[in-house]
């Protein structure tokens, strides 16, 4: 993508979305570290739903110690792998109280030591709890990078590396959310909704659609296909083979 169309790109997402906000709840850095960790392959709403009473009692890596790991995975048990997560939860925790004083370290390599925290978590925490103009990739992001052309890869860390180059130096704050709206509710993975989409003509996506029909003259192979067969099922209900028919009304 050409520069001018990613400063285009970027001034449409930020008129469409002035104030993006990321959709996890958290009450401060340390319950928006273990709820960004809860939520690798699982949804922010389940995350929520699940957080939400937990976050009411245990707010501090101290108070997550005194719960336990048994009842916190009874408050995590409807999200995904929340064996494993309850048990990096419990050890992070751990690991910020010993070498971190209780607090969360505002370092991304200090955050991917802890357990559960990869390149992602980390950068979604520096952004949002301390406002770093970090961009995290995850699917979302690492489609809409490759879809519409504007950050080619083959990697979330070489669609990472691309948009740290592209993104204009006044949006890299909030250029992390505007991506992952964009692709969690409008460029969809299975059914993008390109008449809706602010950036549709500065999209390469060879897939995309218009709110106009096809082409005039030319139908959808769909229609095609149907037809075939009506002609088919038109033959054989005369007695004759298909291929038979279609010849006879050539030689008539």
């Amino acid at each position: 993508m050409k520069k001018a169309d990613v400063v285009t790109f970027f001034d449409r997402l930020a008129t469409a979305m002035p104030e993006p906000k990321g959709e996890l709840d958290y009450v401060n850095p340390y319950t928006l570290l273990v709820a960004v960790a809860l939520s690798a392959q699982a949804t922010d709403v389940s995350v929520n739903k699940a957080t939400g009473p937990l976050f009411k009692t245990v707010t501090t890596p101290e108070a997550m110690l005194e719960l336990g790991e048994s009842r916190l995975k009874d408050h995590i048990k409807t999200i995904g792998l929340y064996n494993s997560k309850a048990k990096n939860v419990i050890a992070l925790s751990q690991i910020l109280i010993a070498e971190h004083g209780g607090e969360v370290p505002r370092d991304r390599d200090a955050l991917e030591k802890l357990p559960g925290v990869g390149r992602k978590t980390a950068n979604v925490v520096l952004n949002i709890a301390f406002g770093e103009p970090t961009i995290a990739v995850d699917t979302h992001i690492f489609r809409v990078g490759n879809r519409t052309g504007l950050a080619p890869g083959k990697t979330p860390l070489a669609v990472e590396l691309k948009l740290e180059k592209v993104v204009p130096a006044d949006r890299r704050l909030h250029a992390h959310h505007w991506l992952i709206l964009h692709g969690r509710y409008v460029c969809k993975a299975r059914s993008p909704d390109c008449p809706a989409c602010v950036v549709h003509d500065l999209c390469a996506f060879k897939g995309k659609t218009t709110l106009e029909g096809p082409p005039a003259g030319k139908k959808p192979a769909a229609k095609k296909t149907v037809k075939k067969k009506a002609t088919a099922k038109k033959s054989a209900a005369a007695g004759k083979p298909a291929a038979r028919a279609k010849t006879r009304r050539k030689a008539g």
